[in-house]
């Protein structure tokens, strides 16, 4: 098993026709693929999504940032509905081992 920890590496992406270029880890680079062919959507496609969610915000922060909120927003609601993973536990009723 390879580890998930690595540096970032540049991902293109063509946003509203403009080439850009993305820093991201190569494991959220894997997670928004895999968002995007849930959605049935080109990475192009939720990616340009993110970017316009990201400069409509008061503080918007740089592409790559935004992706990455966007990945563990994802993540925490789609956990959070389904009653699955850490993000599902009710407040006050953590558990300690």
């Amino acid at each position: 098993m390879t580890t998930p920890y690595h540096p970032p590496k540049k991902y293109s992406v063509r946003i509203e026709g403009h080439r850009t270029s993305v820093s991201l880890e190569p494991i959220f680079w894997d997670l928004l693929r895999r968002a995007a062919a849930r959605r049935g959507l080109a990475v192009n496609t939720l990616v340009a999504g993110i970017d316009a969610e990201r400069i409509r915000s008061d503080t918007p922060p740089g592409l790559a940032g935004a992706i990455r909120v966007w990945l563990a927003t994802h993540e925490m609601t789609e956990r959070t509905q389904k009653g699955d993973g850490p993000w599902s536990a009710a407040p006050g009723n953590d558990q300690q081992d």
